[in-house]
């Protein structure tokens, strides 16, 4: 199962940055650093997970787990990638229709640090920051779940890890107009996972995944880092020329 949370002190020298799903867009992550003067012995990047797949460069998902300065928690690409050692049938679905297909070019001797590092994530992580206490997770906390709770829960609920990693229901009910309750216990949650048009606010809840490598299911695909310390901020990065 891994790790479940890893916390991180607060900031005091530098800034932090949340980046949305990279989906292999290393690339266009370092563009934007570069953009905002990223300091790599000041700042900080917190990846909300689904580091791989769909994008030209998921092999360079280690050169940035082995950076001090970059964190991030699993998501569902990650676990597909993780549970397809052992499940074929998984495997061979993951490889051909959600994006898995550069994983046979890896060398099987090198295909063993992957995983140990990816199985290494945590499934929440907790940000100190001065506004106040920063949750990340890839998919989303239950709803009527406070922070607490839920990282409780983590441990014994194996529903609860799957909603961390899979849920689409709050986003599903603020497209179907309804309204959603805050995630108690933090100042926000950041989460991916289900690809929106430009960054979405719901409560104390944002949706960071902007498509970086989806740009033929959004018009302006682009990846989004939020600053979470000092002050909140969006930054957004377009993947292509707008069409």
């Amino acid at each position: 199962m891994g790790r479940l949370l890893q916390r991180l002190e607060r900031n005091t020298r530098g800034r932090d940055f949340v980046a949305g799903d990279l989906h292999g867009m290393f690339s266009l992550l370092e563009q934007g650093l570069e953009r905002l003067g990223f300091d790599p012995e000041r700042d900080r990047v917190i990846g909300v997970g689904d580091l791989v797949d769909r994008g030209p460069e998921s092999h360079r998902v280690l050169e940035f787990l082995e950076r001090p300065w970059f964190f991030a928690v699993r998501g569902n690409h990650e676990e597909l990638l993780l549970a397809a050692e052992t499940d074929p049938e998984l495997g061979m679905e993951w490889m051909m229709f959600n994006g898995g297909a550069w994983w046979a070019r890896v060398d099987p001797e090198l295909q063993d640090r992957f995983r140990r590092r990816l199985r290494a994530l945590p499934l929440a992580l907790e940000i100190d920051t001065d506004p106040g206490r920063v949750g990340v997770v890839h998919a989303d906390v239950p709803q009527g779940m406070d922070w607490n709770r839920f990282l409780d829960a983590l441990a014994d609920d194996p529903a609860v890890r799957d909603h961390a990693l899979w849920s689409r229901q709050r986003i599903g009910r603020i497209r179907a107009g309804g309204s959603v309750p805050p995630v108690r216990g933090l100042e926000a949650l950041l989460v991916g996972h289900t690809p929106v048009p430009e960054p979405l606010q719901a409560g104390n809840v944002w949706f960071l995944d902007t498509g970086a490598a989806q740009g033929g299911l959004l018009p302006r695909p682009c990846l989004t880092l939020a600053q979470i310390q000092p002050h909140f901020a969006l930054h957004s990065f377009p993947a292509a020329p707008a069409r």
